[in-house]
Parts: structure tokens; sequence; C-alpha cells
């Protein structure tokens, strides 16, 4: 697949499709549901937005990493959430619905807040003199159209059309993994010449930032007393990180067209769905084992 058709055309159309398949399980209650239980909420987006881009800055910097797969680790840091993760959180035991509100309210502050970390990161792992940069206003708007739009037109159809959207949402979920298992293959094609390099060099860092980050929302959503339900939510919502997104920002011709930050998010969308499967299992293996525990205490 050619490089210009993979980062002009099918990566947005990629991305469009798995948010408009976000957009297919979201409702206004969703955003509501921050009045309903805040400390969860901000909890979780505190660890997300605040959390997550520090220990991917502290991550990036104590390894010896190509400057521009430092800046693509931080990129993935600045995007988190996404659909993987509300499905894993559901495989988990998790609580979904807080699964679904910290994606939704994360996918509309990211907007504004994944300009400044990435150029943030830019200065600091390329040097102050580097001409490359993501203008805030107009790559505010660039995502906007590429994530809010597609969640728009799906909150749309699941309120004016729920039958027509529900019977969408499962092919447009297979749909969304087709694309994005297309958009990693490209992307690792087209650096195929280095992979072997990169996956030794970048490939430790991604899973060693998928794991801690898990770790630490489950010990922050613990401590706080959140309960079971809502701390496997958070655990998942600041591990599991949008790589589709931070592909797209690093590939993006009119973004910063740099495909070499892209291969932490493609390396690292392949080890999520490992570590996620394996949060999923050993969370439901406790519960079951938990259950098992409260019957013989009782017989």
């Amino acid at each position: 697949m050619e490089a210009n058709f993979l980062t002009a055309v099918f990566l947005p159309l990629a991305l469009f499709i798995i948010m408009l398949g976000m957009g297919l399980t979201l409702t206004l209650e969703d955003f509501k549901r921050v009045l309903i239980y805040p400390k969860a909420v901000v909890i979780g987006l505190v660890a997300q937005l605040i959390m997550l881009p520090i220990v991917g800055f502290g991550v990036a910097s104590v390894f010896p990493l190509d400057p521009q797969l430092a800046v693509g680790v931080m990129i993935l840091a600045a995007c988190p959430g996404g659909a993987t993760s509300n499905m894993i959180t559901f495989l988990a035991g998790g609580d979904v619905a807080l699964s679904v509100t910290l994606t939704a309210i994360s996918s509309l502050i990211t907007v504004f807040t994944i300009p400044l970390v990435v150029n943030f990161s830019m200065q600091t792992f390329l040097g102050a003199g580097t001409t490359l940069q993501l203008p805030f206003l107009s790559t505010v708007l660039q995502i906007a159209v590429i994530t809010l739009l597609p969640i728009a037109i799906g909150m749309i159809g699941k309120r004016y059309a729920p039958g027509v959207a529900d019977k969408a949402d499962k092919p447009v979920k297979w749909l969304s993994l087709f694309f994005l298992a297309v958009v990693i293959t490209g992307v690792l094609l087209r650096e195929r010449n280095n992979f072997i390099a990169y996956v030794t060099d970048v490939g430790w860092v991604t899973l060693i930032l998928n794991v801690v980050t898990m770790a630490l929302g489950f010990a922050i959503a613990t401590l706080t007393q959140l309960g079971e339900k809502r701390a496997k939510a958070i655990t998942v919502e600041v591990g599991i990180q949008n790589g589709t997104l931070a592909i797209a920002i690093a590939s993006t011709p009119t973004l910063l067209n740099t495909p070499t930050m892209a291969i932490p998010a493609a390396i690292y969308s392949l080890l999520m769905f490992v570590t996620g499967a394996g949060f999923a299992w050993w969370a439901s293996t406790a519960k079951q084992n938990s259950k098992v525990k409260i019957q013989n205490s009782k017989s």
C-alpha cells in the first residue's frame, strides 16, 4: 500500500470509522454521568490527562530512544482511551458506563491537550531549534474533524434511529478492527527495513508504558476507594491508549507527517490487546475465586 494513500486517505478514513463506531454506543446520558459519580470521573480524567503524559515523559526520558521515537511515545501518551478500552472493560467485568463516560469526555478534552503535550515533547526531545510543531488552532480543528465529528454523527444516529444504530454497531466494530489491522500493517510495512530495530528499541518501552499506567490506574482507584468495578474501568481507561489517533497525528501529511513517530503507537496497538486480554482474564478469574471463597465460607 502506497505511503501517500495510507496516510492521506486510508488512515483518516479508518479513524473516522472507529470513532463513528464509538459514537454509535454513546448517548447524552454518558456525558451527564459525570454528575452522578463525579469523584470517579474526576479521578479517571486526572489519571488520563495528567498522570499518563507525566509517566510517558518519564519513560521516554529514561530509555535511550531515538528522539523521534521518544516523541512518538509522547504522542501515544497524549491519546488516552478509545473504543478498545470500553470492550476490555466489559470483558474484565468493570463499570462499562464509567469507561464510556471517561472515553467520551477525554475525547473532547484531548482535542485541546494533544497539541500542547506533543509540542512540548518535540521541543524537549528534538531540541529547541526544531521547526516541526503542531499549530494549535489548525490541529485542534483537524483532530475535532476526525474524532468529534464521527462521534457526533454516531450519537445522532443512536438518538434518532436507535434500531439502525444497534444493527450497525457490531458490523462497524468488526470493520473498525479490520481498518486498525490494515493501518498497523501499513505503518510497519512502510518501516519494514528497520522493523526489528524498532521493536527492540521501542517495543519494551511501549509495553512498560502500558503496564505501568494500568498498575497506577488500579492503585489510584483502589486507594481512593472507588470500588472494584470502577477500579477496573479506570485501570483500563488509563492503560489502554487510542493508538489509531496517535498514528494519525504522527503520519497525516497535514499534521506531523513523520512516519517514524507512528512506530511506537503501531507496536503498542498490537501489545495492548495482549495486556488488555491478560487483565480481563485476571480480573474475571479473581472474581470467580472470590465467589468460591464466599460460598465455601457459608457452607
